[in-house]
């Protein structure tokens, strides 16, 4: 009976963190979908192959941005951001544009320390256009 209560904690915690594992928010006609999370739950090779640095220090701000007018077709952005710690130290976020297929996503990286919390404020433009998101992250090392 323990075995199967333990199973069933670790399967709601598993599903309670995917269900919040990536989020979306919507700005017109845009599905802007964003999740921040430790650049150590990459494996090796992904990391190498979009040139992403693994630590547990290390985050990876995944921002993407789907037309949902127009099939969920991924749009070529503009992204670029900052991070704010609750010190109000605020952090640059460079993003790289990568493309697989038909998807388009934007991939940053930012340094923190044990149970940090940040601040996110992404822009996403298309020509004249631009939105604005913001949204918090506390990170853990692993």
């Amino acid at each position: 009976m323990k075995l199967l209560s333990s199973f069933i904690l670790l399967l709601s915690a598993l599903l309670s963190f995917n269900s919040h594992a990536e989020q979306k928010i919507t700005k017109g006609n845009w599905d802007i979908h964003y999740i921040a999370f430790p650049s150590s739950f990459i494996q090796p090779e992904i990391a190498k192959q979009y040139q992403l640095q693994r630590s547990k220090y290390l985050a990876v701000i995944n921002i993407s941005v789907l037309d949902n007018k127009d099939n969920n077709k991924a749009q070529n952005a503009y992204v670029s951001g900052m991070a704010k710690n609750l010190l109000g130290q605020r952090t640059k976020l460079d993003f790289v544009k990568v493309t697989e297929g038909e998807a388009t996503y934007y991939l940053a990286q930012l340094k923190y320390d044990n149970e940090e919390i940040y601040n996110f404020e992404i822009d996403v433009q298309q020509g004249n256009k631009t939105e604005t998101i913001k949204f918090s992250q506390k990170f853990y090392v692993d």
